[in-house]
């Protein structure tokens, strides 16, 4: 009888084992499906968080700005910055000033040098804007000075800056000022937001909403300094990508390492007033 248990039990023992195998072939694929379906949703859900982020820099922010630059012409009649007496039209232009012998409207005009009308800004100007003359610091003072309501920004006092992440995962920050841009300018005359701190992809999708495409050169949303092109001719691409870092200076140097900031650019946008 005992002997009989035994060998039942090592029969069973070795039934056991005779079963215990590696996996099937569908087996394994269905865990690599699995697997490629988590890197896909982690894949995709990165973009939408990230398409989301820019998102709420046009709508809470850019937006936000254009509205409050708006809301202070409706107030008191002219833009920031303007005479509210002998307004000249432009942004700063209570400070604006010109050569000897040129006069202050007409044809002339054109004959105002870059430095003659700075850009009206609050605390400092953000990097990689080109120079046209001292920022005015005062953008949040005639703003409140009239009532309008700045957006919420950054913090309390730093209205004017928006933190983001970039694509590499690392913060970024935009920052608004207010300039007139003398019809000799590049990218076109009048009043404009200058935007800087934008990644490349950033830059890319606010053109695309803006004007319907993203060309660097044509519509009210454009890169800084690109001058217009000729008719019925290709546009501008924005001229970084990604794979820049924001040390690398305007050459690029295409490496994306997960420590780098990804390069960025400055934009121009242009008021309706």
């Amino acid at each position: 009888m005992k002997h009989g248990l035994a060998a039942a039990r090592v029969a069973a023992s070795s039934g056991r084992r005779g079963t215990q195998g590696g996996f099937t072939l569908v087996e394994l694929s269905v865990v690599l499906a699995v697997i490629g379906l988590i890197i896909g949703a982690m894949a995709i859900g990165k973009d939408v968080q990230r398409n989301a982020e820019y998102t709420k820099v046009k709508n809470k922010f850019i937006d936000q700005w254009e509205q409050s630059y708006n809301q202070y012409y409706q107030r008191t009649g002219v833009v920031v910055g303007d005479s509210q007496t002998a307004p000249r039209l432009m942004v700063n232009g209570l400070n604006y000033t010109v050569g000897a012998g040129v006069p202050i409207s007409g044809g002339n005009m054109t004959a105002v040098a870059a430095g003659d009308v700075p850009r009206v800004c609050d605390k400092a100007d953000g990097g990689g804007m080109t120079a046209r003359g001292t920022a005015v610091t005062t953008l949040r003072t005639q703003m409140t000075q009239t009532g309008v309501r700045l957006p919420p920004g950054r913090a309390e006092g730093f209205e004017d800056r928006y933190v983001y992440l970039d694509s590499n995962g690392n913060p970024q920050e935009v920052q608004v000022c207010f300039q007139w841009n003398p019809p000799t300018s590049p990218d076109g005359s009048g009043n404009v937001m200058v935007i800087s701190g934008l990644t490349p992809d950033l830059a890319r999708m606010l053109d695309q909403i803006t004007d319907g495409k993203p060309d660097a050169q044509e519509g009210r949303f454009r890169l800084q300094g690109i001058a217009n092109g000729t008719a019925n001719a290709p546009g501008v691409q924005w001229n970084r990508t990604n794979d820049d870092s924001i040390a690398s200076g305007a050459t690029g140097d295409n490496r994306r390492f997960d420590e780098d900031q990804v390069a960025t650019v400055v934009a121009i946008y242009k008021m309706n007033q």
